[in-house]
């Protein structure tokens, strides 16, 4: 008899174990499902509150639309997380951002950051469809964009030779007007901070849209500069005042336009890439070009279309205008749309930041000195034939 009291005594508290864990783990989930659901009530509120009409996505939907977040799917790598793209039980097609763990965006900064973007309405900015917020899973749902990114075509030796001059000076265009739009004539001040070539993506007729706001910040009317001691970015794009003090306003994102701009005219990489005669990065590459009066030797050579050298050399002289040491020194974003529109005389541009290399007395001339060596005028009819 003792032994089977025992025995009973062990089923019972077993049965009792299992059941306890059993109603925890009930009790975990219903927890979590009711958090879960307290937070898309309360970012559905936070939307009619401020006014926006921005669809919340389940987390299902978005898993099933990527194929359960197959690697197959990735389209690239953001500052945050991997990008997938998923197709939606009706058919469309969307590019959807989904922070990592690791990211150190909190809940609160995500939806600041979707509040932000949620905000802005421009031809040169993808588009943001929705987001999600279930099961400990941030996501940012967007246009998908089906010719990828502009560092997808300028780096690579065969996709380059698709985009011609014309379409390069419609990328730089459209650029230039999304820029425009995000310092000035959006109803907030935003500062993007991360304006790289994979942060440019083109739709289907090859046109520019600014994307991955992540690292972005908005900025008072009044409000011209700030710092952070957590300098966060991509290292070739930024300006040295931000790399090195912390210290970024709509100047920097000018700079990093600079940068984009070489590189589209040069089809290279300003990080990595070196002068093998006085070992400089693209920056100071161009720079030397500038000061020696050979700027045409910048160009392409893989691009097969005719330009008018006058083009790039405006292209190129207002690259190295956006790229100066000084913040300063930069033109503000309304200035560079509309000297990329014009044909009027642009200030002489001074060193490039970063610049590690000699400057000869070329560099003291007066602000004509480049119409001397390339007249615009005398340039405008001729071409540059393909090579």
């Amino acid at each position: 008899m003792f032994p089977r009291k025992i025995g009973g005594i062990v089923v019972g508290c077993t049965i009792f174990i299992i059941a306890v864990a059993v109603f925890g783990i009930i009790f975990c989930i219903k927890r979590k499902n009711l958090k879960n659901s307290a937070e898309t009530n309360n970012w559905k509120e936070k939307n009619e509150k401020d006014d926006i009409d921005l669809p919340i996505f389940d987390f299902l939907s978005i898993s099933n639309a990527t194929n359960n977040f197959s690697e197959s799917n990735i389209l690239g790598q953001g500052g945050f997380g991997p990008v997938y793209k998923g197709i939606l039980s009706d058919g469309q097609e969307i590019a959807v951002k989904r922070l990592s763990k690791t990211s150190g965006q909190g809940l609160e900064e995500f939806k600041n950051e979707v509040m932000l973007i949620a905000k802005l309405q421009h031809r040169n900015l993808v588009k943001l469809l929705g987001c999600s917020i279930q099961q400990d899973e941030k996501m940012l749902i967007y246009e998908f964009m089906p010719n990828r990114s502009l560092d997808y075509f300028i780096f690579d030796s065969t996709r380059s030779t698709l985009i011609g001059w014309a379409t390069r000076f419609e990328i730089i265009g459209g650029i230039a007007k999304g820029l425009l739009y995000l310092h000035q004539d959006s109803r907030l001040k935003i500062i993007h901070r991360d304006l790289k070539t994979s942060n440019i993506l083109l739709d289907s007729n090859m046109k520019p849209k600014i994307s991955d706001f992540g690292m972005a910040r908005t900025f008072g009317l009044d409000q011209d500069e700030a710092n952070t001691n957590k300098v966060m970015g991509t290292y070739g794009y930024m300006p040295p005042e931000y790399a090195v003090h912390g210290s970024f306003s709509v100047k920097s994102d000018v700079f990093s336009f600079g940068v984009i701009v070489l590189e589209i005219i040069s089809g290279r990489k300003n990080r990595g890439f070196r002068d093998p005669n006085n070992q400089l990065n693209l920056l100071g590459h161009a720079w030397r070009l500038w000061i020696e009066k050979r700027p045409m030797e910048l160009m392409d050579d893989s691009v097969d279309t005719a330009v008018v050298p006058s083009e790039i050399l405006r292209h190129i002289h207002i690259g190295l205008l956006c790229v100066q040491q000084r913040p300063e020194d930069r033109p503000n974003m309304s200035s560079v749309v509309f000297m990329l529109n014009s044909e009027n005389l642009l200030p002489e541009p001074t060193q490039p930041g970063f610049y590690t290399g000699r400057n000869n007395s070329t560099t003291t001339d007066s602000s004509s000195r480049n119409c001397d060596a390339y007249s615009l005028n005398e340039m405008s009819e001729t071409l540059v034939e393909a090579r």
